[in-house]
């Protein structure tokens, strides 16, 4: 992988794919953690694509997707937590909220700076 956030990314999203095989498996849960999985695994995808944009407003648009859908696991993983699927006191689950945190973070820092780099040229020019 060519950089540090799509390393998180990939990394995560092995992480979920590994817990839905067993929410599936063990829980006979395919609803939530099908959403889980299809949010986390759009992450680095997006981000992804956005290596590869067209321009900076291309670049951002991606990762603002990779962003909500980051946003979206999180959604998902409280859900399974509340809904007795999970235990959000297991250190495996608080790990991964942690996780998905970060990538929420690193995004979001990701986009301000790039969003802050493309007014600042716009002006420039």
């Amino acid at each position: 992988m060519s950089n540090n956030i799509q390393r998180k990314a990939f990394d995560f999203a092995v992480r979920v794919v590994r817990l839905y095989q067993f929410l599936v498996k063990q829980h006979k849960e395919f609803v939530l953690s099908k959403q889980l999985l299809r949010s986390a695994t759009s992450i680095g995808a997006n981000i992804n694509e956005a290596q590869a944009g067209q321009s900076k407003a291309d670049f951002v648009s991606k990762m603002c997707i990779a962003s909500k859908e980051s946003r979206e696991a999180r959604y998902w993983l409280e859900l399974l937590c509340c809904t007795g699927y999970l235990d959000k006191n297991q250190p495996q689950v608080i790990s991964l909220v942690n996780q998905n945190d970060e990538l929420i973070k690193i995004l979001t820092a990701i986009i301000k700076t790039s969003q802050r780099k493309t007014k600042h040229s716009k002006l420039n020019t």
